[in-house]
């Protein structure tokens, strides 16, 4: 854990039902002190919204070569590069040529998210995906979060249930492709 990072746990009961993917999971989430809390919440529900063997958090600030999440598999091979908030393209062009598949999650306006990739050269850019909620959504998790946390997630039909700490929030997951 990084010098004055804050950690939080989350006790997750997962329920994608557009994916099949049932999970009760402990997650253990370091905050840097430069990381915003819309920020970790978005890199938690990244982890949860692509929940699948060999994923991972990265380590975090001082691994600037990878994503805030990642998936490999058993050999090691880099499978998904799961960015978080608004990377440049020249990480989008790089993570989308060292993973077979690449997509960012963000608490920030997609609009703008999108603008600043406009001409911008990245690899295989019409099959990355930028996810995004319902203005207003994170900042009502941010405002429930703790530092120890009890999460409920069901995600179905691309609209995401969340029960954060008794607090109940709901979003579409808005999907649009970068190019």
């Amino acid at each position: 854990m990084a010098a004055g990072a804050t950690m939080h746990t989350f006790e997750i009961e997962l329920a994608d039902t557009d994916r099949g993917v049932y999970e009760q999971l402990t997650l253990r989430a370091a905050r840097h002190p430069s990381e915003t809390e819309a920020y970790l919440v978005t890199r938690v529900l990244a982890y949860c919204l692509e929940h699948e063997d060999g994923i991972a958090f990265s380590e975090g600030i001082s691994a600037t070569s990878d994503p805030a999440v990642l998936v490999r598999d058993m050999s090691g091979k880099l499978l998904a590069w799961i960015e978080v908030g608004a990377p440049d393209a020249a990480r989008l062009h790089a993570g989308s040529k060292a993973a077979e598949r690449t997509t960012i999650y963000t608490h920030r306006d997609p609009a703008r998210v999108l603008a600043q990739w406009a001409g911008a050269k990245i690899h295989r850019a019409d099959e990355i995906v930028l996810h995004s909620f319902e203005p207003g959504f994170i900042d009502s998790a941010v405002a429930a979060l703790e530092r120890r946390n009890a999460l409920t997630l069901t995600v179905t039909e691309r609209h995401l249930y969340l029960q954060l700490n008794g607090a109940n929030l709901s979003s579409a997951i808005h999907d649009q492709p970068i190019r």
